[in-house]
């Protein structure tokens, strides 16, 4: 018995390889020279109820086949395509019940409207009507596609039915054009909300794809029904208005800052609700081009909330708001907030647009840094209950956002990104106040922790560039309180917890490891040795962000160590390597890989007592890890490695710097080659080109090709000898590697072999090995196979059941 997909699986694979034939020849030469290919449609037709895959292959073939003008007259000639697409074909049927029935029609349609001629079997043969129709289809899929289909329909009719450009009335366009901007039309005067939405939608993909200056005559003759929308009592559809005019704004056709578009836009904000209009303010203020006074009126939407947080938590008078005014009325926030229902997804949602707009490169206007980062706060201290409100409206917001995790997490990842901006000079106490009580409260979740430890870690970095913190004491006092907390997160039950401190002091050390008073407090706590022993945590996760941090701290301990720190550089490396050899996850020992990388890259080697002896052990362990990507990493190790022995020995820094005839002739048969020998890095290089995970064997052959351009000029290959003329081993070596990843088990020892530890053998593997035909063969996808003529036969057997008659047949 096949498996059930088997048969979609050689029908889609036949698909692709005949739209691949189709590409390559006019599709009436293709249908001509194949005439089985008629055959093959009549033949689904003549079915009296074929599945569903079979029929949607016909109709996707079909579609194909027709989006040639010639095929298509063909066809219609034979009247496949009537019987296919017409009022006689699927739609009347129990299959088209199947949705990937109807899915496929419209593929098969979309596929075909590339000429006149298939646009007036669309307008003449009802299938507007269907098409229409499946805009409301339950299948999302079948829908969107529709949606698709008629967008360029519309826009296909304009461009290849008109001799010259469309003019300002519809009357004067193509019958397509025209009874799908009926359509629109009609629905939007209709009482039915669903059709509404449909042309919405339909507006909004059109003006979304297609900048054309058509565009404006349709949008005039939809114009005033749209924005009655905005003035009704109850706004039909918000989000898809909302959707629909920011697509319109990105469309060069309404750029002009004069046009009646943006009085629109305008009406927009001031209608809609905060929650409604939040989407299409951020969509506006990431435009290039637009009016001034547009921009502001959305920045104005994005603040109302946070400057009625800010009121509602003051003594009057006490902070001025955000805000000299509001866009719409100012009660429509505060009952939006003061709602249990509305409160926290209102604050989730402009927090969220405000981290996105923070967060570009160039702000299109000024913000009101302090007054936004007090707001920020405010509602921190709302949801940890740490902020006495000042007003009846403050007492119901702090009752609703006490304890929200959603809310709590949006605002501080808010308070993160403020750190970057220049202008935020409030007083820091206050500030860290607010953190290290989450920092330090047992009722903080998880997550909710990880984004406070961000944002301390990215306030802690900046904190020495803000102007009005310059006291060296209460630097010194707030990264003491921050150690405190952490000793005790270090030791909490949760392993979340554990991995999201470890991960803070990894990025402190990452960003404060060149200041004093940072290294003397951090060596001076109890982290260093909480970290050490959390190398052995039960928790793979956590093992291996103790690795990572571990790694860090070992390049900031001093030589000379700070009274009462006991971190040992040397303890460290060996438990390292431990943990390489024998830890039984991946996570920690890819860290393991990772930290040796870094500390190489960066010239750490102070840390290690032999780094060949250190490369030579640690790459006899990659090579026998069963995972992939440490050996990887043992190669990068290896690249990081080859790179600095040659510069230690006289290589140019400049990388595409040529070699000098003396470095060349100088290295080829003394230091670093048998550097390279005695770490045995030619064995595992070797070894890895026949590794079963492919970008094993392509990291390998691009090291050995780096190698080997080092040791020949790019001239003296050409002189080199094949390898059967230059000793057994050397051919050996040579068929090991062409049998790819069927040779996994690389031998090793034998009279055949070649010695991966003698200067002499490997100067030779390197000349005579065709290592660019080994690269080839390493870089080439799968897809040759996947898609190969074979492939689509054993698909094809699998599908009908492989017995010998089947078998011929099909071959």
């Amino acid at each position: 018995p096949r498996p059930p997909a088997a048969d979609d699986t050689c029908l889609q694979k036949l698909l692709d390889w005949l739209g691949d034939l189709s590409e390559a020849e006019p599709g009436l030469k293709l249908v001509q020279d194949n005439p089985c290919l008629a055959e093959l449609l009549a033949s689904v037709l003549a079915l009296p109820e074929p599945s569903p895959s079979v029929l949607s292959f016909a109709l996707r073939l079909a579609g194909m086949l027709a989006a040639s003008e010639g095929a298509f007259q063909h066809l219609q000639q034979e009247k496949l395509l009537a019987r296919l697409f017409g009022e006689d074909g699927p739609r009347s049927g129990a299959a088209w019940a199947d949705a990937s029935v109807r899915s496929a029609w419209v593929d098969g349609v979309r596929s075909m409207v590339h000429h006149e001629p298939a646009l007036r079997l669309l307008a003449s043969g009802g299938a507007l009507d269907v098409i229409f129709t499946l805009q409301g289809d339950p299948s999302l899929f079948v829908s969107s596609a529709a949606r698709q289909l008629l967008v360029h329909a519309l826009s296909f009719s304009l461009e290849c039915e008109m001799t010259k450009a469309p003019g300002a009335r519809v009357c004067d366009w193509p019958l397509c054009a025209q009874m799908i901007i009926k359509h629109i039309e009609d629905s939007l005067q209709s009482s039915s909300i669903s059709h509404i939405k449909q042309s919405l939608k339909l507006l909004a993909g059109l003006f979304g794809g297609c900048h054309a200056p058509w565009t404006e005559v349709l949008w005039l003759a939809v114009a005033k029904r749209v924005e009655s929308f905005l003035t009704e009592e109850s706004v039909q559809a918000p989000h898809l208005l909302a959707d629909l005019l920011l697509n319109m704004s990105r469309s060069p056709v309404f750029r002009d800052p004069e046009s009646s578009f943006w009085v629109l836009v305008t009406s927009a904000l001031e209608h809609l609700t905060p929650v409604q209009a939040g989407p299409l303010a951020v969509g506006i203020l990431r435009l290039h081009k637009c009016p001034q006074d547009v921009r502001i009126q959305a920045v104005t939407v994005l603040l109302q909330p946070m400057d009625c947080i800010l009121r509602a938590a003051s003594q009057p008078l006490e902070y001025s708001g955000l805000l000299d005014e509001s866009v719409t009325d100012p009660a429509t926030v505060e009952s939006l907030l003061s709602s249990k229902v509305s409160c926290a997804s209102l604050l989730c949602q402009t927090l969220g647009h405000l981290e996105e707009l923070l967060s570009l490169s160039h702000l299109p206007v000024d913000l009101p840094y302090p007054s936004l980062l007090r707001s920020v706060m405010t509602i921190l201290q709302f949801c940890n209950g740490l902020l006495i409100p000042a007003s009846p409206l403050g007492s119901k917001i702090s009752q609703t956002l006490i304890g929200c995790f959603r809310v709590q997490r949006s605002a501080l990842d808010v308070l993160a990104v403020l750190s970057e901006r220049k202008g935020c000079e409030i007083p820091v106490e206050n500030l860290f106040d607010v953190l290290l009580s989450y920092l330090e409260s047992p009722n903080t979740n998880p997550m909710v922790l990880k984004k406070s430890f961000q944002a301390t870690s990215k306030w802690l970095v900046c904190l020495p560039e803000i102007s009005c913190f310059s006291s060296q004491w209460q630097i010194t006092k707030i990264l003491q309180d921050v150690f405190l907390v952490l000793q005790k997160r270090l030791c909490s039950p949760c392993w979340e917890v554990r991995d999201s401190s470890l991960e803070f002091l990894t990025i402190l050390i990452t960003g404060l490891r060149d200041r004093d008073e940072f290294r003397q407090t951090l060596l001076s706590s109890e982290v260093p040795r909480l970290t050490e022993d959390l190398l052995e945590d039960p928790e793979s996760y956590v093992r291996a962000s103790a690795v990572t941090a571990a790694g860090h701290l070992a390049y900031v301990a001093p030589e000379s160590p700070v009274t009462g720190n006991q971190y040992n550089n040397e303890n460290t490396v060996a438990k390292l390597q431990e943990i390489l050899s024998t830890d039984p996850e991946g996570f920690p020992r890819r860290a393991v890989i990772s930290i040796f990388i870094k500390w190489l890259r960066k010239g750490y080697t102070a840390l290690l007592q032999d780094t060949e002896q250190f490369v030579s052990k640690v790459i006899q362990t990659a090579e026998r890890d069963l995972d992939w990507e440490v050996r990887l990493g043992g190669l990068e190790l290896v690249e990081v490695f080859f790179v600095q022995t040659l510069c230690r020995l006289g290589r140019p820094k400049c990388p595409y710097a040529p070699f000098s005839p003396e470095f060349t002739s100088s290295i080829r048969h003394n230091e670093s080659l048998q550097i390279f020998c005695r770490t045995k890095l030619f064995g595992f290089l070797f070894c890895s080109l026949c590794d079963c995970d492919r970008p094993v064997g392509q990291k390998a052959c691009d090291i050995l090709l780096a190698i080997r351009s080092s040791f020949y000029p790019s001239n003296s290959l050409k002189d080199s000898q094949d390898p059967e003329e230059v000793g057994h081993g050397i051919a050996w070596l040579q068929r090991t590697l062409r049998q790819g990843s069927l040779a996994q088990n690389f031998p090793t020892g034998g009279s055949h072999e070649v010695d991966f530890q003698d200067p002499e053998s490997m100067l030779l593997a390197l000349g005579t090995i065709d290592l660019e035909e080994l690269h080839d063969d390493l870089n080439k996808s799968s897809d040759h196979v996947e898609k190969s003529p074979q492939s689509l036969l054993q698909d094809i057997l699998a599908a009908v059941g492989a017995v010998e008659e089947n078998e011929a047949d099909c071959y």
